[in-house]
């Protein structure tokens, strides 16, 4: 008898069939709500290629980059007539679900992201024929996945106090970075590699001379892009936070590498070729 009068203290009144069912109802839409928070998504208007913007950390979590690199990508997607979905849930990477996307961009991501089973699903991703972006800290994700290592060209070192620096442009003749000054100076944070792959097409280098702490000397790619097992892989290792997201050069500099990643042609007439003809 007491259970039963402490019960009621708490319970005063008898649940009704109705309101059991609304009840319910209450709990599922909670857990849908849930499930949606950190999710978005742009899709044009006629069905066309579509990429998966992830962005989970296990480690150090860039937030204004990724806040405001979402908000980018969304908006590129939306000008390019792309679609993007974002999220930081690793459950999205089965063989079904990645089936709708032409690339996935790996956006500062740290740290151990991906299980076993998600693994083989991106490797499987990649080997028929999908694309990969790997944005400033995605070099520092996945280091027992020798894979990953290889499909992103590098594994992150350290980095000196950000500042700013100057990059010179290898390949101006790519979608990536036609478009950039040569040579280009921007503040960022500038990473060291522990391990660089020997297979990658480098668009930018930086120069040791220009500012302190560098540690790969002459020859210190810091953009490229490579075919990969199957599928095509680009990774910049500028993006540190949200200031580059803010500058269009950076902006158009992501934008070249997704439209590679997604199978664009990679390659661009120079200005200097065509006042030529």
């Amino acid at each position: 008898m007491k259970h039963k009068n402490c019960l009621r203290s708490i319970y005063p009144f008898r649940m009704t069939s109705s309101r059991l069912r609304s009840t319910k109802w209450l709990l599922l839409l909670s857990v849908l709500l849930t499930a949606a928070i950190g999710m978005s998504s742009y899709s044009p208007a006629k069905k066309g290629k579509k990429i998966l913007v992830f962005s989970k950390t296990a480690g150090f979590r860039h937030t204004s980059s990724i806040v405001s690199g979402k908000k980018s990508i969304l908006e590129l997607g939306k000008k390019n007539k792309f679609g993007v979905d974002t999220t930081e849930s690793s459950d999205v990477f089965t063989p079904e679900n990645l089936k709708k996307y032409a690339a996935v961009v790996f956006l500062c991501t740290t740290g151990n992201v991906l299980n076993d089973d998600q693994q083989k699903a991106f490797e499987g991703f990649i080997r028929n024929g999908g694309g990969y972006v790997g944005i400033h800290s995605a070099a520092d994700t996945e280091y027992d996945w020798p894979w990953f290592g290889e499909l992103n060209g590098a594994y992150f070192k350290n980095h000196p106090r950000p500042q700013e620096a100057i990059f010179n442009i290898v390949d101006p003749n790519h979608i990536a970075t036609a478009h950039l000054p040569n040579p280009w100076k921007r503040w960022d944070e500038l990473y060291n590699f522990k391990w660089i792959g020997t297979d990658l097409n480098v668009l930018i280098k930086i120069d040791e001379s220009s500012y302190t702490g560098g540690g790969n000397g002459e020859d210190h790619p810091m953009a490229w892009y490579h075919d990969f097992d199957g599928g095509r892989g680009f990774y910049t290792a500028l993006g540190h936070d949200n200031k580059s997201w803010e500058d269009p050069l950076f902006v158009q500099h992501v934008l070249g590498g997704i439209q590679y990643a997604m199978g664009a042609n990679p390659q661009v007439k120079s200005n200097k070729t065509a006042s030529l003809k």
